[in-house]
Parts: C-alpha cells; sequence; structure tokens
C-alpha cells in the first residue's frame, strides 16, 4: 500500500470513489470503481487545482498496485483554540466498495492522524451523515467521540 498526495491523474480514480455507493452506483457515472470523466477546465479540475495550490489542504489517496482503493481530504484550520495549534479536518473519506472492511479505512485514518499530528495539529475533526450508523461505530473505534451537534445551510447557485 501507498499513502500519498494525489495527483491530477488520480481525479477520475478519486471521483469514482466518491460517487461509490452515491450517484455513482450504477447511475449517471457507469457501473461503481469506473473512473468518472473530468471535463477540461470544470468544475472538478478547478477545485483540484485549488487544493493542489493549497497549502492548508491536501487530498490524499491508498493505492494499492495500480488501483486506487482510498482516499480522504484534510484541511489544516488555524485558530486560536487548541492553544493556537492547528486542526485538521477530514472530509471525503472513502474505502472502495469491494475493499471495505479489510482494515484499509482504519489505516487510511490512522495515516492521515499521523500526518495532522505531524505537521503539530492540536485536534482531528471530521463530520460524518447521522444516518450513517456504522460509519460513525468505525469512527468510534478509532477513539474519535461525539462532542458536536453540526448544521449545514446549502447554498443554491
Amino acid at each position: 500500500m501507498i499513502f500519498r498526495v494525489a495527483t491530477r491523474q488520480d481525479l477520475p480514480a478519486v471521483l469514482a470513489l466518491l460517487a461509490d455507493g452515491g450517484a455513482g452506483a450504477g447511475g449517471a457515472w457507469g457501473r461503481v470503481g469506473d473512473p468518472v470523466p473530468v471535463e477540461a477546465g470544470g468544475a472538478h479540475e478547478r477545485a483540484f487545482a485549488a487544493i493542489e495550490a493549497d497549502p492548508r489542504n491536501e487530498l490524499l489517496v491508498l493505492q494499492d498496485g495500480d488501483a486506487l482503493v482510498g482516499c480522504l481530504q484534510l484541511t489544516y484550520i488555524p485558530g486560536l483554540g487548541q492553544g493556537g495549534r492547528e486542526r485538521a479536518l477530514v472530509e471525503a473519506v472513502r474505502i472502495r466498495a469491494d475493499r471495505r472492511g479489510g482494515g484499509l479505512g482504519a489505516e487510511l485514518m490512522a495515516l492521515a492522524v499521523e500526518r495532522a499530528r505531524g505537521r503539530g495539529c492540536g485536534l482531528v475533526q471530521l463530520t460524518s451523515d447521522k444516518r450513517r450508523t456504522a460509519a460513525h461505530r468505525f469512527y468510534e473505534r478509532l477513539g474519535f467521540t461525539r462532542s458536536h451537534e453540526g448544521f449545514k445551510l446549502r447554498l443554491e447557485p
């Protein structure tokens, strides 16, 4: 297994991981696991370029041979809390459906936590949809605790 920062060439496979179990599960993006087409200069490509250019953002992947089997995004947030130390926000955690249950998610999260610790972060935080009870049990097994109630406000174009 290789844990590394994603490159632009990884974008179709990362989008497939993000779609896995959602719109891409036999839906608009084809079979689960198929690379997702990326429109040149489109929204996904612009978002990836912004993440790549920002030293406070990292899109990280877990690679097994030629295949990407996991991904997540880490965003480092400066703040006055935590003694002035950054906090790491974990987003978009995915393990390929056919590889779940074998410990890869725990490995991916442990690597991300170590990366945040190595950067000097005082806290790693994440949110999870209230309906994803299995994911909540997974995060609790990793030592995360439920501490806050989250809120979102969708901004439609």
